[in-house]
């Protein structure tokens, strides 16, 4: 496992933060009757503007469907999700579509780069799709902080696995999203490389102020965000503001005892 690092901090407990996404009372169900699953029971949170939250909690918990619906890939059953002052649960699927596209970034496990094309071109793409073009001092600046300024010109074939994970880094901050969000981003990389990816989100938040929302199963991972978010059985049931990797692990042991916060 990857050593933490101590890394500087915006935001934290102190202060009034905007906010970037809001869930009010979001409930998430799967069936009906018996077999009815709450994925989410009644879901209130907060997501600051400017900082990294991390998302974590036992296998089931309902983190990821949380971020899945905070970023309008998933619908819920009832709620109400907003991204600053848009409603998003109300939007049809057009509007909707346009919203994701412009407005929201996504980094993934899967890298999801075109083979065809070099770097620059996948980090381009969705802007290119919606007939955009890129801000030239903002790309560049992009490119700095993920350190691909001298691979821009390879395939993802001729990358390592934390290069093509920097390209989709790359390609979420590019277009200049309200917000990303990050499903276990480094999850198939080694953990060098998953540190340097790590790395690389933390910077974007701190020097591009970016908003940065990621699920993820490991402490040393949720070290690098502001403010740590626990779920259980859908529920928020805790958080850490500016958390250690020791401190993460120590709050998780506790869930695998206990199942839920006392």
């Amino acid at each position: 496992m990857t050593t933490a690092v101590t890394i500087p901090r915006h935001g934290g407990t102190g202060g009034r933060t905007a906010v970037a996404a809001r869930a009010r009372q979001v409930l998430k169900a799967y069936g009906t009757g018996e077999t009815r699953v709450v994925a989410l029971d009644h879901v209130d949170v907060d997501i600051a503007r400017g900082q990294f939250t991390a998302i974590m909690g036992p296998s089931g918990s309902g983190k990821s469907t949380l971020m899945h619906c905070l970023a309008g890939l998933d619908t819920v059953t009832s709620g109400e999700i907003f991204l600053d002052e848009t409603e998003i649960t109300k939007l049809k699927d057009k509007k909707l579509t346009q919203l994701r596209r412009d407005r929201i970034g996504f980094i993934f496990q899967a890298f999801n780069l075109l083979p065809t094309l070099n770097a620059i071109e996948n980090i381009t793409l969705p802007m290119d799709i919606a007939g955009r073009r890129p801000d030239a001092a903002w790309l560049q600046q992009v490119v700095e902080t993920v350190g691909l300024a001298e691979r821009l010109k390879h395939r993802p074939t001729q990358l390592s696995g934390g290069q093509q994970q920097r390209v989709a880094v790359a390609r979420a901050l590019a277009a200049r999203p309200e917000i990303i969000f990050g499903d276990e981003p480094t999850g198939n990389l080694d953990s060098r490389a998953g540190a340097e990816v790590l790395s690389f989100l933390r910077k974007s938040v701190d020097e591009l102020g970016q908003t940065i929302v990621m699920v993820t199963h490991d402490p040393v991972a949720a070290s690098y965000a502001d403010r740590v978010l626990y779920l259980a059985d859908g529920s928020i049931v805790d958080e850490m503001y500016n958390p250690t990797a020791d401190q993460v692990l120590d709050r998780m042991k506790h869930f695998d005892a206990r199942g839920r916060t006392s």
